[in-house]
């Protein structure tokens, strides 16, 4: 399996970091295909152009490298903070620049636009790792949870893809060492469950059928 993850964080060393490092890990490990982007690092240009949203190829060199990984990954992981209830401005622009139309969804050809898109990342499964400085509780009771609807039903939904699990870290500012401890354990477990090498499933069942 090919996956994508996808990073958007400022601060290098920072909490995101390190989980996109686990995740990493934790999916060469199992034997899958990882390709990692660091937005921030890699400066990727947010900015989508007139001449995109009216369907035009992005001239860009990154976004055309990071459309065709897109298309052609079997998942995806994202790890970025909650800012405001969403992501941070360049990983909304990776959206926008990257899931695009003819890629990502597309509408039916008598359709002009204005009704349901036709999802063409099916067959595909996504985690999300948020982290946030909000409690949990807080976070559903007062905001609704913006970044649940964001990801499960506006971005990977409308693309086709329904196998999502999302976790949010929190509080952050507030946390210690053996707590962060434990959640990049979480993140390496939920990789493992979400994303197994169905070659290593196979070996097992071979295995403990031949005793």
């Amino acid at each position: 399996m090919k996956v994508l993850v996808i990073l958007a964080h400022p601060k290098a060393g920072s909490l995101n970091h390190s989980i996109a490092a686990v995740a990493i890990d934790s999916l060469i490990k199992l034997g899958h295909e990882v390709i990692f982007h660091d937005l921030y690092a890699e400066r990727f240009d947010p900015v989508i152009t007139h001449q995109e949203i009216q369907g035009e190829e992005p001239k860009d060199p990154l976004v055309c490298q990071h459309c065709t990984e897109a298309e052609s990954a079997n998942g995806y992981i994202f790890v970025h903070p909650n800012w405001w209830g969403q992501p941070p401005a360049i990983l909304k622009g990776w959206i926008d620049r990257v899931l695009r139309p003819g890629l990502a969804y597309q509408f039916a050809s008598d359709d002009n636009g204005g009704g349901v898109p036709i999802g063409l990342l099916k067959e595909r499964s996504a985690i999300v790792f948020n982290t946030s400085n909000t409690a949990t509780s807080r976070e559903i009771e007062v905001f609704k949870d913006p970044l649940e609807t964001l990801w499960k039903n506006c971005i990977l939904g409308f693309c086709g893809i329904n196998d999502v699990y999302r976790k949010t870290f929190s509080i952050v500012c507030l946390s210690g060492s053996e707590t962060i401890t434990v959640w990049l354990d979480e993140v390496r477990e939920r990789v493992i469950v979400h994303f197994p090498f169905p070659h290593v499933e196979k070996l097992k069942n071979t295995t403990d059928t031949d005793g």
